[in-house]
């Protein structure tokens, strides 16, 4: 028995020791636990996507757009730089502006060579002709649509780049005529509110002024369709022939007018022209002359103090920006219009109609409180919200002559309104029909 004593001591101080070295080991493996949070927070030391700030500073596509215009003089120093001020806030844009002496002619060379511009700036009258051409497209597809077009620019002007149902340009700038008067010759007594009005104070003034006449129209007696516009449309007539080739000048409307015409011609010089009306004006022989804004300058000259006012309804030459097929075919559509919708914008067109007296197609340009105050483009603006677009459709050609020689033969007395109106019904119907 007394040798078992050591064989327990043995045994008993090995258990100590081993219980001694497993107290220490538990804290060694502890740590374990917080090993994981360490591999879970990893992520704080993953930097590296800071390295793709490259992507947030895209590299600049330089694309260049060319322009065909119609623009010259003083005009395009204001233009000129209204596609500079772009060109600044659209690195890698370049506007190239060129005005080339037949653009017709350049455009049937150009378009199918792939050559030529990718913006047109011409009058909406050559949309009809172009379109069937092939030159420019439609922007209907490119996200513009009457909404848009209805509440940004005058009625005439969107009327006048809408052809067959689609929207062929956007409207710059407009033109027509008006009254414009001598304030010192044309009294309340005699101011006339309409064209039947017109007509009653165009004879009662020639009554008590035997030497003077209220109007002067170098279309009175001459071959002129344009000058003679107000009249008939001013009566009713929607236009002289629409893009369907659907003529109106034997219609109620278009008798009545060339009515308005003979009767008119009683009261009124026997010959009118350009400066035969001018004179007239200036020299207080005629209290108001219909026409446009080319002629204030020379009236200003004269100092002459001046009103205008709106009679019946006007033709409206419309200048506009197109899209050439050309953007389309070299991926250059988007920017093409967008520089169109900043060209013929409020701001734009704002700095246009003050530095070149032009009026504005954009409604919020054209209503602007400052351009306003200009008086010219005021009258002016208020005759052409009432007006008829200059037709843009092919079968316009076919209006010119017959309108004309019609209101030629009223004015002399060669024929009877509804005369005259039946053969120039005839005559353009005839063109139209050769057209197709």
């Amino acid at each position: 028995m007394k040798r078992i004593y050591p064989v327990l001591a043995i045994v008993l101080i090995l258990s100590f020791v081993l219980a001694g070295c497993g107290a220490k080991a538990t804290p060694t493996a502890a740590p374990a636990p917080t090993a994981a949070p360490v591999a879970a927070e990893q992520p704080t030391a993953v930097p590296e996507p800071t390295a793709v700030p490259a992507t947030a500073v895209p590299e600049v596509k330089a694309v260049k757009i060319t322009v065909w215009h119609q623009w010259d003089g003083k005009y395009l120093d204001a233009i000129t730089a209204a596609f500079k001020e772009y060109e600044a806030a659209h690195p890698g844009v370049t506007i190239d502006l060129s005005k080339p002496e037949d653009v017709s002619s350049a455009l049937k060379v150009a378009i199918p060579a792939g050559e030529g511009p990718d913006i047109i700036g011409w009058a909406n009258d050559q949309i009809g002709t172009q379109a069937l051409q092939g030159n420019i497209i439609a922007l209907n597809d490119l996200g513009v649509d009457e909404a848009f077009m209805n509440s940004t620019y005058e009625p005439a002007a969107v009327k006048g780049v809408i052809w067959q149902g689609k929207i062929w340009a956007l409207p710059e700038s407009q033109e027509g005529i008006a009254l414009v008067y001598n304030k010192a010759v044309l009294t309340d007594k005699y101011m006339p509110t309409d064209l039947t009005d017109l007509l009653a104070k165009a004879t009662a003034f020639k009554a008590d002024n035997a030497d003077k006449v209220l109007v002067c129209n170098q279309g009175f007696g001459g071959s002129d369709a344009y000058h003679v516009a107000p009249i008939y449309f001013g009566s009713g007539m929607p236009t002289y022939v629409d893009d369907a080739g659907k003529v109106y000048m034997n219609t109620p409307e278009g008798i009545k007018g060339a009515q308005w015409l003979a009767d008119f011609s009683k009261v009124s010089l026997k010959e009118n022209s350009y400066d035969i009306c001018k004179a007239a004006l200036l020299e207080g022989k005629a209290a108001a002359w219909w026409t446009g804004p080319w002629a204030i300058a020379d009236l200003e000259a004269a100092k002459l103090d001046y009103g205008i006012l709106t009679i019946g309804k006007p033709f409206v030459g419309i200048k506009t920006l197109m899209l050439s097929k050309n953007a389309v075919d070299r991926g250059t559509a988007e920017t093409a219009l967008d520089i169109i919708k900043f060209f013929t914008g409020p701001d734009v067109s704002k700095k246009l109609a003050l530095a070149n007296k032009t009026i504005p197609a954009n409604t919020a340009a054209l209503t602007d409180a400052e351009v306003q105050k200009l008086n010219t483009i005021a009258g002016f603006g208020a005759a052409l919200n009432v007006g008829v677009p200059m037709a843009n459709t092919p079968y316009a050609n076919a209006q010119w002559g017959p309108v004309g020689d019609a209101s030629v033969a009223v004015w002399t007395g060669a024929q009877t309104p509804t005369d005259a109106m039946v053969a120039a019904q005839a005559a353009i119907e005839k063109s139209v029909k050769e057209m197709n």
